[in-house]
C-alpha cells in the first residue's frame, strides 16, 4: 500500500513535516457543495490502493466506508480499489465525481497530487487524503497516531519473547514507518531492556509471498515474535509456520494465525468518516489536518488472543493504555537514546508533532539501517 509513499516524494515530506503539525481544527470556512444529482442522495467515493481483501490498509478503510454506510442515512458509497498512484488515480476520481460523487475519499500517500489537481477541477466536491500534507480549500488530510498502539503491542512483544530478538517486517524507510518501529522498541524495552528488534525492509506495501519470505528470514536469525508494517498476514502465517508469535498490523488478523498472533495496532476509520459526511450534509465541513489519537478512537489494538496471550501481558498492555488514554504516559518523552546510545532526547524534554513526523533516525534496541 501507499507506494503510497513513493521515494520520490520522501525528501520534501521530510522537509515539510519537521514544520508542519497536525491539528483537529478547522481552518477555513465551510465549502459550498455542489448539489448531487439526486438532491436526496450523497454519493460518496473511495478510492484504494490495494484490494479490499488484503486484510489490511484497504481493507480497514473499506470497513469504514460500511460503517458509514450503515450509521449514516441518505447516502450511497461507491469504491475503487488496486487504483495505482499518479495518472490513474486522478483518472479514477474524474470519473467518480462525473459520476455524482460530491466527497471522495482518497486512502493512499501517493494519491496526493491527484487530489490537488482534481480538487482545483471541482472546486464544490469535498475530498479527503488520507495521510498527505497538502490541502486546498475544498481538501483535507487526516491520518492517525498509531504509534501509541504500537507502543502497546511492544510491551506484549517483549514480555512473550524468549529469545529477546524480535523481527521487524517494515515496508519503506520513511518517517511514518521509521516512528512506527521507535514506538514499538520503546514498549518493548519498558519491560525487557535486554530485548531488541531487528528490522527487515520490503520495499513494498503489498506483496504476500515477500512479505512472509522476509519474516522466514528473520527467523532465521532467532526472532521468535515477528512484527510488522505491511498489508497482509504474510508475516504472521510465517510465525505460525516456525511456532513463533506474531504481531499483526491493519486489523485483527488472528483468523489467519491464531497460534501465532497475539494482538495489533488496528485502525478505526468508520467515525471518521461519519463526522466528515454528516458535516458536509450539514454544511459545516471546512479545511482541516487531523491526525487523531487513541482517545479519538481512530486507532487501537486488537482484542487478545487468548491462546498465546497470558494474563499477566493483557495486564501490563491494558495499564499502559489507560495511561496513555490519561495523557499520564506520552511515548516520545525523554530520555530517549538513539541506536547508538547517544542521547537525542533528554529527560523532560517532549518530542513535538513535527519531529514525530520527520523522524529519521532510530531508537536503542533497534537493528536496522535507514
Amino acid at each position: 500500500m501507499l507506494m503510497h509513499r513513493i521515494k520520490e516524494f520522501i525528501p520534501l515530506l521530510l522537509l515539510l513535516a519537521a514544520v508542519f503539525v497536525f491539528c483537529g481544527c478547522g481552518t477555513d470556512k465551510a465549502v459550498q457543495m455542489e448539489e448531487p444529482a439526486d438532491a436526496e442522495e450523497l454519493k460518496v467515493g473511495f478510492v484504494y490502493v490495494g484490494p479490499v481483501g488484503d486484510a489490511g490498509w484497504s481493507y480497514a478503510h473499506d470497513q469504514g466506508r460500511l460503517y458509514l454506510e450503515e450509521n449514516v442515512d441518505g447516502i450511497v458509497t461507491v469504491f475503487a480499489e488496486s487504483v495505482l498512484e499518479g495518472p490513474d488515480a486522478q483518472k479514477v476520481m474524474i470519473e467518480m465525481v462525473e459520476q455524482g460523487c460530491r466527497v471522495i475519499f482518497a486512502t493512499s500517500f501517493g494519491y496526493m497530487n491527484a487530489v490537488i489537481n482534481v480538487a482545483e477541477k471541482y472546486p464544490g466536491v469535498i475530498f479527503e487524503h488520507c495521510s498527505g500534507y497538502k490541502t486546498a480549500s475544498n481538501v483535507a488530510n487526516y491520518f492517525g497516531r498509531m504509534y501509541q498502539p504500537r507502543y502497546l503491542t511492544g510491551i506484549a512483544a517483549g514480555m512473550k519473547t524468549e529469545s529477546n530478538i524480535i523481527g521487524y517486517v517494515a515496508a519503506f524507510p520513511i518517517p511514518e514507518v521509521v516512528r512506527g518501529i521507535n514506538a514499538f522498541t520503546l514498549g518493548v524495552r519498558s519491560v525487557n531492556p535486554g530485548a531488541r528488534v531487528h528490522v527487515a525492509w520490503t520495499n513494498t506495501w503489498y506483496d504476500p509471498p515477500l512479505e512472509k519470505e522476509t519474516a522466514l528470514g528473520l527467523l532465521d536469525l532467532g526472532a521468535d515474535v515477528i512484527a510488522q508494517h505491511q498489508d497482509t498476514p504474510g508475516p504472521q502465517q510465517a510465525a505460525e509456520e516456525r511456532g513463533a508469535w506474531g504481531i499483526s498490523y491493519n486489523s485483527d488478523m488472528r483468523d489467519f494465525a491464531p497460534q501465532a498472533t497475539m494482538t495489533g495496532p488496528v485502525w478505526n476509520w468508520g467515525p471518521y468518516y461519519v463526522d466528515v459526511v454528516k458535516s458536509v450534509m450539514d454544511g459545516t465541513w471546512e479545511r482541516h489536518e487531523y491526525w487523531g489519537s487513541m482517545a479519538d478512537g481512530i486507532v487501537d489494538i486488537a482484542s487478545f488472543n487468548d491462546n498465546v496471550v497470558g494474563e499477566d501481558i493483557k495486564e501490563a498492555v491494558l495499564g499502559a493504555r489507560e495511561l496513555i488514554l490519561s495523557g499520564e504516559l506520552k511515548i516520545f518523552d525523554g530520555p530517549i537514546n538513539d541506536q547508538n546510545g547517544d542521547v537525542k532526547l533528554p529527560e523532560g524534554a517532549s518530542m513535538t508533532d513535527g519531529e514525530k513526523l520527520s523522524f529519521d533516525w532510530f531508537v536503542e534496541g533497534v537493528v536496522g539501517t535507514l
